[in-house]
């Protein structure tokens, strides 16, 4: 092997930034999962955190969510499932509107340092969020609150914003060989 570990900072003169938009997208597992490893993270610097959820219903009560009102932090899960169990697409829509209210209104409050937007980008690309406005939100945001934003296909507008894009690659699930999540690991 002719590799040898480096000896020189690879990036020479970083600067810091007030706050991040962190976007977890792609087809693979892992996007809200990663997005709860910066919320531990910032749980562990005292700072206040906030979590919406677009999709999942308080009904589904899952491990992160008990976690992390363990852990102090304000959690909202405005949504009423998968869309292809809703009785009314409408509804769900208007759901996910309310669910967008309460996000811009934690972001704009500027009480919390940290505000993750779980699955997002769904609503944002079946339009019914108004795109403009939630680019809106997140750009002119109080400078230290730093957001993180979940969901496949993410619009091309939200990745121009985000500070960092993380996109997930599904190589292999236990889903595609037919085997239900598992509480604890999926959820």
């Amino acid at each position: 092997m002719t590799d040898v570990p480096p000896t020189e900072d690879p990036v020479p003169g970083l600067r810091r930034a007030p706050s991040l938009v962190l976007l977890n997208t792609g087809d693979g597992k892992g996007k809200s999962t990663a997005a709860m490893g910066v919320m531990i993270r910032a749980v562990a610097r005292e700072w206040k955190v906030a979590v919406v959820q677009f999709l999942k219903s308080g009904d589904w009560a899952t491990g992160e969510q008990k976690t992390a009102q363990r852990l102090g932090v304000d959690w909202w899960a405005i949504g009423d499932g998968f869309t292809w169990d809703s009785e009314d697409l409408e509804e769900s829509a208007a759901i996910a509107q309310q669910a967008w209210s309460k996000a811009k209104e934690v972001i704009l409050s500027g009480d919390y340092s940290l505000v993750i937007l779980d699955e997002v980008t769904y609503p944002l690309t079946w339009g019914w969020i108004d795109l403009d406005e939630a680019i809106t939100v997140i750009t002119t945001r109080p400078d230290h609150v730093n957001i993180v934003l979940t969901g496949r296909d993410a619009p091309p507008e939200l990745v121009d914003v985000a500070d960092t894009v993380t996109e997930m690659r599904s190589v292999k699930h236990a889903f595609e060989r037919g085997i239900r999540a598992k509480k604890g690991i999926d959820f």
